[in-house]
């Protein structure tokens, strides 16, 4: 909201709710970028994404997955990331907060910004376009 008043201050009325909204969606981004990038170097270090140190247990391999079934379950994970980035960026959104980040679908709706039908139809396109991709290759 500073950053509205000092930028564009000398603006119409009309103009500020669209100015605020288009910040707020830039500021929000580049959080998540910022993020992304700290959880990487956070990585390197054996950090998690909140900069504690990770459990070696909890990051060991399952002994008993041979390495058949870790190669196997690996590729399907990239055939699954490949898809996912085929999608249409609303259908990845959807899928991803309502699959993978579990939020329901209101909201999910109030974090995509549109309604609760979109976001169904979002989700259900992306489940279908998925199957579709990876019914051969899923383990």
């Amino acid at each position: 909201m500073l950053k509205l008043a000092t930028r564009y201050g000398d603006r119409g009325e009309a103009e500020w709710a669209p100015l605020f909204h288009t910040i707020l969606q830039s500021r929000i981004r580049d959080w998540y970028r910022r993020t992304r990038v700290r959880s990487r170097v956070r990585a390197w270090f054996g950090r998690d994404a909140d900069g504690e140190a990770r459990d070696p247990i909890d990051a060991a391999t399952d002994p008993a997955a041979g390495p058949a079934e870790r190669l196997a379950l690996g590729r399907a994970t990239e055939r699954l990331d490949a898809a996912l980035r085929e999608l249409p960026l609303r259908q990845q959104q959807a899928f991803l907060l309502r699959a993978w980040e579990g939020l329901d679908v209101a909201a999910t709706a109030a974090a995509m910004g549109c309604s609760e039908g979109s976001v169904k139809t979002h989700y259900s396109r992306a489940v279908h376009r998925l199957r579709g991709a990876l019914e051969d290759s899923w383990p």
